[in-house]
């Protein structure tokens, strides 16, 4: 009987190690347990992401990339611990969702920067943009306060010292030009070009319209543009992980500015700055 009970225990150690390997099965050829890293972002396009998981594949880090079709799910999805990280969104959106939503979430890295730009079909440098001028601007609050600062850092106008990036044509202090602002529907701003002097047009629309930033825009935003820089954002209490700031660390990897610049022939602009720079 001894030996009956005996034998059933070791069987059932048997079973238990036999489950527990199947589980951790998933290591490196040194023996080390690789982990995974949930990343969410929005929309469908992961080639940056899948660039920078094929190298963190070789460091143990899988990185497994969770599409939302929205700008607000990936920020809730990362404050209830669904995800390890995100990266989809601007400083300015940044700052201000978490501020409005109370969440305790943190940039960890910056990673890119899709400029906004002035197209014009009549023009070749908005140095050349006669007073009196029509000028199309995005409706829209973010998009609308974006395309200001761009006029302003252009040399067209001067905004109130206290302009934030959610602010509106009010705020236009100084407008030497005499400038004619045409308010309309961010998608429509591409439309418009035949009936103005320029457009300011998102990176979005403007690649849905065949419109290349560096190559077709009279002006574009730079590296300076920082709360339109793309960030990497994660928990405040994860802020310091190894695995985190590792994956950060392979996105800013001068290779990997390389594979954007060819991948997206100019409408991503590698932009990797200290966080200080941003505000953080």
């Amino acid at each position: 009987m001894k030996k009956l009970l005996f034998t059933i225990i070791i069987l059932a150690l048997a079973v238990l190690g036999a489950g527990c390997s199947s589980q951790s099965g998933d290591k490196k050829a040194s023996g080390k347990e690789s982990v995974t890293v949930k990343v969410g972002i929005s929309g469908t396009d992961t080639r940056q992401w899948d660039y920078v998981a094929k190298k963190a594949k070789k460091e143990g880090i899988n990185i497994e990339i969770v599409k939302f079709s929205d700008y607000v799910a990936p920020n809730t999805a990362l404050a209830e611990g669904e995800l390890d990280a995100n990266a989809f969104q601007t400083v300015a959106y940044f700052d201000v969702f978490i501020k409005e939503h109370k969440l305790d979430l943190v940039p960890i890295a910056t990673t890119v920067l899709a400029p906004m730009g002035i197209y014009s079909d009549k023009y070749k440098d908005v140095k050349d943009i006669p007073k009196g001028a029509k000028i199309a601007v995005p409706n829209d609050a973010s998009n609308q306060g974006r395309a200001l600062l761009l006029l302003q850092t252009a040399g067209l106008i001067k905004l109130a010292k206290d302009f934030d990036p959610n602010g509106s044509i009010d705020q236009v202090t100084e407008n030497p030009k005499n400038i004619k602002f045409v308010q309309v529907a961010p998608a429509q701003t591409p439309r418009v070009l035949p009936d103005v002097a320029a457009s300011v047009i998102n990176n979005g629309v403007a690649n849905d319209a065949g419109l290349k930033p560096l190559k077709d825009a009279i002006f574009h935003e730079s590296k300076t543009a920082t709360p339109y820089i793309n960030i990497i954002a994660v928990n405040a209490k994860d802020k310091n992980n190894k695995t985190l700031k590792r994956i950060a660390e392979l996105f800013q990897e001068e290779d990997t500015a390389k594979f954007i610049d060819k991948e997206y022939d100019g409408n991503l602009i590698p932009t990797f700055v200290p966080l200080k720079n941003i505000g953080w």
